[in-house]
């Protein structure tokens, strides 16, 4: 039997070694901290009872990759809750831009809603063949060329100019709102990516939670790792790879640059120079709230939705990622506030709710965005102060000190430039190899990026099964 060792048990790490596992490799995972799940950990961060995602929190790809599908994990666990609107991004003129499934998210659109159709209305109808290629190694022989190509076209594009299309204020809101996830100038070529696939994969899929906390997907990875007699070790941190014991296959599940530590001097020289080079991008501010009675949104919509963008109108995104960019804090950030409990009001005690929020900020922001966040926040809850009983704020320090892939902050896991986009985290055919022979690489700084969807782990899995034989 052949066997392999993945360090770091994120939720790349342990999709890894689940698909190995079930392939019939004897697989042990290693793990610095005390608790597996990296950014798929959840807690009570607040108060006793109150139950938080401690990153990562909906999850719109999850429900149909094969790195989750393929395991069964519904039978460790996993079930997936939605909210009864997916998101919504309220606006200073009144009102808000809903996403729900593609009928109902145009019927609200007004004027924009055809054009709406037009620009997502094909990737949604092919997600699932759009996955097969986008959520893989960028140089690939494409499955689905028209599909991939009709795709591309317009992810290619800066989202500036993707955003001309759409008529009204509040349709290029929602749109710009998604695009930001990608923690990047807007007005950038590839800006347009992460908002085409992530609105394709909620008129697909909806945006759900995991019903018990992100956790519960790391948790059931790990299950499926137990039953075929794997090993999952915690508390131990691993400095060298001559600490680890001869194996077929070594997996980390680590930024670029702690891979270049790790490896020392068997990584060959051009490799350790692009994972010492590795650039990360912009850094988050996460603030956990305990709100006695749920954020007070001036619009019903917003009370009703799992995600809340907040921050206005498109031309505000624009400003304010382009400002964290540059390393300047803007007057009002992006922030994203999570209501998962509406989905799964397990989370909650009594009439006391978690709300899950976090904002972009310069990449290692010393500072405290607390009030900006809660400023922008009030502008549309007025009164959320009055309801606060408790809160719980991981700055980017923080945050790197909780995992430690999280550079800076970079909860991304790596800059989404155009170009790091398409080079992740070096140019290779093989993007998982670290150049030494049996090791791998399978954090969320290879493609396709961050998430907790496990599929960097599972195509990292497919190139270990490939030297195995078994692939």
């Amino acid at each position: 039997m052949s066997d392999a060792i993945v360090v770091g048990s994120g939720p790349n790490g342990l999709s890894c070694a689940a698909t190995l596992a079930a392939r019939g490799v004897s697989v042990t995972v290693v793990e610095a901290g005390e608790r597996i799940g990296g950014g798929a950990r959840s807690s009570e961060l607040t108060v006793p009872g109150l139950l938080h995602d401690d990153c990562s929190a909906a999850h719109p790809l999850s429900p149909s990759v094969p790195a989750l599908t393929s395991l069964g994990l519904d039978r460790h666990g996993l079930e997936w809750a939605w909210a009864e609107v997916d998101l919504a991004h309220p606006l200073d003129e009144g009102g808000a831009s809903m996403l729900r499934s593609i009928d109902a998210t145009v019927a609200g659109l007004g004027p924009a809603g055809s054009a709406w159709r037009r620009m997502f209305g094909p990737s949604a109808e092919a997600f699932e063949a759009v996955c097969e290629d986008a959520l893989g190694p960028v140089l690939h022989l494409p499955r689905h060329p028209l599909d991939l190509g009709r795709f591309g076209l317009r992810a290619a594009m800066p989202a500036t100019l993707l955003a001309r299309a759409l008529r009204t204020p509040g349709a290029r809101a929602l749109f710009g709102g998604v695009a930001a996830h990608a923690f990047s100038p807007l007005s950038l070529p590839m800006s347009s990516a992460a908002g085409m696939l992530l609105i394709s994969a909620c008129h697909q899929n909806g945006w759900p939670v995991a019903r018990g906390g992100s956790q519960a997907i790391v948790d059931a990875l790990a299950a499926v790792v137990l039953e075929h007699d794997g090993r999952i070790e915690t508390g131990r941190p691993v400095r060298s790879l001559d600490e680890l014991p001869e194996a077929d296959a070594i997996v980390l599940d680590l930024a670029p640059g702690a891979v270049a530590e790790i490896a020392g001097a068997r990584l060959p020289a051009r490799v350790a120079r692009a994972y010492r080079r590795y650039r990360h991008g912009p850094g988050a501010f996460k603030l956990d709230l305990a709100v006695a009675g749920g954020v007070p949104w001036r619009d019903a919509g917003a009370r009703r939705a799992g995600t809340v963008h907040v921050i206005g109108s498109f031309e505000e995104i624009v400003v304010a990622e382009r400002d964290v960019a540059r390393g300047r804090m803007p007057g009002r950030p992006f922030v994203l506030v999570g209501q998962q409990y509406l989905a799964d009001p397990t989370r909650s005690k009594g009439d006391v709710h978690p709300v899950w929020t976090y904002a972009h900020v310069p990449h290692g922001y010393p500072g405290d965005a607390t009030e900006a966040m809660l400023d922008q926040i009030e502008r549309f809850a007025p009164g959320l102060r009055e309801r606060v009983i408790a809160r719980f704020a991981r700055p980017p320090g923080e945050l790197a000190a909780y995992n430690p892939n999280f550079v800076g902050g970079d909860i991304s896991t790596g800059s989404n430039t155009w170009l790091r986009a398409l080079i992740r985290p070096r140019l290779a055919v093989d993007p998982y190899a670290s150049g030494i022979p049996g090791v791998y690489i399978c954090s969320a700084a290879t493609p396709p990026g961050a998430g907790a969807h496990g599929m960097n782990g599972y195509n990292a899995a497919q190139s270990v099964l490939r030297q195995l034989g078994a692939g």
